[in-house]
C-alpha cells in the first residue's frame, strides 16, 4: 500500500475506509482514481481538500460541500471516501403499495453493482420534516455494507447506533430515531440533495468530522498534490507563530513568502 509521504499527517488519523476492490469506471465521469490515488486524498481532512479544490477554479467557493448540521452519529473521527450510490426515501406516511416495501425493494441490487467501488450510500429523506423514521439501522447497514458501501450519508435519521458502530459502518446523519415508522425507498440512482450538497450517482465524495465535500472529476487526480502544497505553506505559518523567536516581523515575512 503506497501512502503519499509528507510530514503533515496527524498521528491520530483513523484506518482507511475503502474496499479491497479497485474502482471501476465512474458513469459520466472524466476521472478514474486508483486505490493509491484515493489513499493520497485521505491523508488530508475535508477542509484541506476543499481548499485544494479552490485552486482549480472549477466551481464557486460556496458550492460543493454540506452545510452545518450533519454529524457522524456513530462517533469517532472517521474519514471515508467513495463514489455515491443515491437513494430517495420517505417515512412520514404509508407507502402506496407493499406490506414492507423497505425490505421488499430489491430492484436496486443489480443497479448498485454497476457503480464503482468503494461506495458511499447517500440517502435523501424527502419528507417535509426529515427524520420521521430511521432510513438505516442495523439490518440495512449490513445490507448496504454487503453491496460495497463503506458508510451512509443522509439528511434524515438513523438508529441501532451501538450495533452499527460495532459493524464499523459510519453513519453521517441529522439525528437518531427510535422507529423506522413507514420507511420506504422512493427510488435509486437519481440526483439527491443532502444538507445543501447536490449529489449525482457516481460522484466522488469525501466525508469526515467536518462534513462532506464533493471532489470534481476533472481535478480529482490533482487534488492530493495541491493539498500537499497548500498544507506545507500553512504549516510554515503555524510554525512561525509557535516559534520561541516569534515576532510580528517573522510572521509577516513568513506570510509574504508563502502567498
Amino acid at each position: 500500500m503506497r501512502i503519499l509521504k509528507i510530514p503533515v499527517r496527524p498521528a491520530h488519523i483513523p484506518p482507511l475506509r475503502m474496499s479491497n476492490t479497485q474502482p471501476n469506471a465512474v458513469p459520466g465521469s472524466t476521472a478514474r482514481l486508483t486505490r493509491e490515488q484515493l489513499e493520497e486524498i485521505l491523508v488530508f481532512d475535508t477542509c484541506t481538500i476543499a481548499n485544494a479544490i479552490e485552486e482549480f477554479n472549477v466551481r464557486l467557493r460556496n458550492q460543493g460541500f454540506t452545510s452545518p448540521g450533519l454529524q457522524c452519529v456513530t462517533g469517532g473521527f472517521p474519514r471515508v471516501i467513495g463514489y455515491a450510490a443515491t437513494f430517495r426515501f420517505r417515512a412520514a406516511e404509508p407507502p402506496m403499495m407493499g406490506k414492507n416495501p423497505f425490505m421488499q425493494r430489491t430492484d436496486w441490487w443489480s443497479d448498485i453493482r454497476k457503480l464503482p467501488s468503494p461506495l458511499i450510500a447517500v440517502i435523501e429523506d424527502l419528507d417535509p420534516n426529515p427524520g420521521a423514521g430511521s432510513c438505516v439501522g442495523e439490518v440495512h447497514a449490513a445490507i448496504l455494507k454487503a453491496f460495497g458501501c463503506e458508510a451512509v450519508i443522509t439528511n434524515g435519521a438513523v438508529r441501532d447506533v451501538p450495533a452499527v458502530t460495532a459493524m464499523d459502518f459510519p453513519m453521517f446523519a441529522r439525528s437518531r430515531a427510535v422507529s423506522h415508522s413507514y420507511s420506504h425507498f422512493v427510488d435509486f440512482g437519481q440526483p439527491v440533495s443532502v444538507y445543501g450538497l447536490t449529489v449525482q450517482p457516481g460522484d466522488l465524495l469525501y466525508a469526515d468530522c467536518h462534513g462532506v465535500v464533493s471532489i470534481p472529476a476533472p481535478v480529482a487526480t490533482q487534488v492530493a498534490a495541491a493539498a500537499a502544497s497548500n498544507r506545507a505553506r500553512e504549516l510554515r505559518i503555524i510554525q512561525a507563530c509557535q516559534s520561541p523567536d516569534f515576532s510580528e516581523q517573522l510572521l509577516l515575512q513568513t506570510i509574504q513568502r508563502n502567498l
